[in-house]
């Protein structure tokens, strides 16, 4: 994580609080090392910003670290039906695969 980008970032934000692209940057960063935060970036994203379909692969893999399985599972879906509905196919594709790897993983 580095502060000169987080800096960076939440000068961005300060300009354009709404920006979608901002926060699901400022998620990422957290991600890195702190759990907390990037939790608060991801779910702020879900919330505010729920046809962002980037947000919800990275969600459900950051929810899967955690060890929050249904959460993991129910972003995954989520972000599935959304990339449907927008017809984005390779979010929904990178999400299917990202689906199907985490359901092939809990049969073992």
């Amino acid at each position: 994580m580095s502060q000169a980008r987080l800096q960076q970032l939440f000068g961005f934000l300060e300009e354009d609080p709404h920006d979608p692209f901002t926060l699901y940057a400022i998620a990422l960063e957290y991600q890195k090392l702190h759990d907390e935060k990037a939790r608060h970036y991801f779910e702020k994203l879900l919330l505010e910003h729920p046809d962002y379909v980037a947000t919800y692969y990275h969600a459900a893999r950051f929810y899967l670290d955690l060890g929050l399985k249904e959460k993991a599972e129910q972003t995954y879906q989520l972000g599935i039906e959304k990339a449907k509905s927008q017809q984005n196919m390779l979010t929904l594709r990178e999400l299917q695969n990202a689906y199907n790897q985490y359901l092939f993983e809990e049969e073992d």
